[in-house]
């Protein structure tokens, strides 16, 4: 492996020289400069990031943790950290805390013994320790997605109170009446805004959520098969099931066509966060999107700024209502069972 004495040697350039061009350094003459990157390239020179870092105080590096990686939202928004902190010269660790506050714990602890520059979180719980700690050391920090109110960290986030309001009045207009949430974990806070949304929306149309129609889920697919299938065997089961998160959604659906039921035929569903295959499924399934590259993008760059002493600004961006087929749309719904 080539040394920065190698480097130095075939630019004809001090290995101070090399130093300075290899940590950006504005010092060094434009022609030595461009002998160093290309005696760099020919020698196929990597610095010793962990030695850099001892000099610096900086290891270009972040740390992520995530709800859950087999979430395609979650894996769409850590696919665009990755490229957003590429671009501003930054790696990423991922962490994945599987929806598991003692996993998230672990991930956090980890990522700041390995001295990264700044931190994401998407907290699966407010109450985590080690995550109050890190905001309350000054640690850089931004929270996407999920937040913990009351901490002074930036948030980058999705707003979905007006897309569920629009989901509503829309299942409203196709003349559903009986409408049921599968909820995710109270201790989140988008579990918990998701539902507040959901029944503030239908309260604008004069209609009661009842408990018997709010089912517990976890944000994973098992939680969402089992709150289905507590729905389907109601005396009266809802007309449609609107799952607060995609993973849920599958999990609905799985449980409806183990009753040798029908999307949405005998039951219509929803879902918040798209996921690419919903518009395979058969109906395609009416979903919420988050614009998860911009948000991805926004948290980076509100992380960076307050890595490098810029003032971080926390972004809010609106969730849309996509309307596909899976609620009755062209008129395939339950009300054909009551003809």
């Amino acid at each position: 492996m080539a040394s920065i004495k190698d480097v130095a040697a075939r630019a004809g350039v001090s290995v101070a020289t090399v130093s300075r061009v290899v940590n950006g350094h504005p010092s060094v003459s434009p022609d030595a400069r461009s002998r160093v990157l290309t005696a760099v390239e020919e020698l196929g020179y990597r610095p010793n990031a962990v030695a850099r870092s001892l000099r610096t105080d900086q290891t270009r590096t972040l740390g992520l943790v995530i709800g859950d990686v087999l979430n395609p939202y979650f894996t769409e928004l850590a696919r665009f950290v990755e490229e957003e902190a590429r671009a501003l010269g930054y790696s990423v660790i991922i962490g994945n805390a599987d929806e598991r506050p003692d996993l998230q714990d672990h991930h956090i602890r980890t990522l700041l013994d390995r001295r990264i520059d700044g931190l994401l979180v998407s907290p699966a719980d407010g109450r985590s320790t080690p995550t109050l700690d890190a905001a309350r050391s000054g640690t850089p920090m931004v929270f996407v997605d999920r937040w913990v109110p009351g901490v002074d960290v930036p948030v980058v986030r999705a707003d979905g109170r007006r897309a569920v309001r629009d989901l509503v009045a829309h299942l409203h207009g196709l003349g559903h009446r009986r409408l049921a949430i599968i909820a995710g974990p109270a201790a989140t806070t988008t579990g918990h805004e998701r539902v507040e949304a959901f029944r503030e929306a239908l309260a604008e149309h004069g209609t009661a959520l009842p408990d018997a129609y709010i089912g517990q889920g976890d944000f994973q697919a098992a939680s969402g098969r089992r709150a289905t299938e507590r729905f389907l065997d109601l005396p009266e089961p809802p007309d449609v099931v609107f799952a607060a998160d995609n993973l849920m959604a599958l999990g609905a659906l799985d449980a409806i066509r183990a009753r040798g039921l029908r999307v949405p035929h005998d039951i219509g569903l929803a879902a918040f966060d798209d996921i690419p295959w919903f518009v395979h499924t058969d109906p395609p399934i009416t979903a919420i999107v988050q614009p998860a590259g911009e948000l991805a993008r926004a948290a980076v760059r509100a992380l960076a700024d307050l890595i490098e002493g810029r003032p971080p600004q926390s972004v809010t961006l609106p969730a849309r209502l996509v309307v596909r087929r899976s609620c009755g749309e062209d008129g395939e719904d339950l009300r054909r069972r009551d003809a």
